[in-house]
């Protein structure tokens, strides 16, 4: 799986009494998702002043790829959990339910279900969905972002672990500024930013 993952870049702008390091948002390639917290300039200089941040001229600006399921402008609720059902009573996958016990176990039709039901619910990896705080340089600032749940193994007998097999790009736009000083050009620029879309149990 390859996707596009922003990344910091350091570029020197240089200021009175010497060099003041400034991060800049690039895209890079790269199979490490979620993606990893941006380290931000502290001088707020580099933020969006109240007259940058009309939502009205934002949301013309980014246009048909704002989508109110993975971003949004305010920070919503804290409410978290897997893609689709809850964990434990989404629907079993076919390949599941076409499996059979061995020769030696005879299962009656709900003890059988009962059976896939557990395994399902020990062996699925769901995508774990929680809101996420961008920081003012990016609009919309909030983002839904997608985790893998790791935090036991997958398998039977154990071994593998829920790891990321798909993911989508969602595009935001990124206050990006260059030059320094009183000469500094700032302006909003589009940024795709990947998400985690699927999990898969894997080695």
């Amino acid at each position: 799986m390859r996707a596009l993952l922003l990344c910091s870049c350091l570029a020197l702008l240089p200021r009175p009494g010497g060099s003041q390091p400034f991060l800049r948002l690039r895209p890079s390639p790269s199979d490490n998702l979620p993606v990893k917290d941006i380290v931000e300039h502290p001088d707020p200089e580099y933020d969006p002043k109240e007259q940058d941040l009309d939502e009205r001229t934002l949301r013309k600006k980014l246009g048909a790829h704002f989508d109110p399921g993975f971003m949004a402008v305010a920070a919503p609720g804290n409410a978290s959990g897997p893609a689709g059902a809850a964990r434990g009573r989404a629907a079993l996958p076919s390949e599941l339910r076409r499996l059979e016990p061995g020769p030696r176990l005879r299962l009656g039709k709900k003890a059988r279900r009962k059976v896939l039901q557990w395994l399902w619910a020990h062996t699925r990896c769901p995508v774990l969905y929680a809101w996420k705080d961008l920081g003012v340089r990016f609009w919309p600032r909030y983002i839904k972002e997608g985790n893998c749940l790791a935090e036991r193994s997958c398998s039977l007998p154990e071994g593998m672990f829920c790891k990321p097999v798909r993911s989508v790009t969602k595009t935001f736009l990124r206050w990006h500024c260059q030059g320094w000083s009183s000469q500094k050009y700032c302006t909003w620029i589009p940024v795709q930013y990947p998400l985690i879309a699927e999990c898969k149990c894997s080695c």
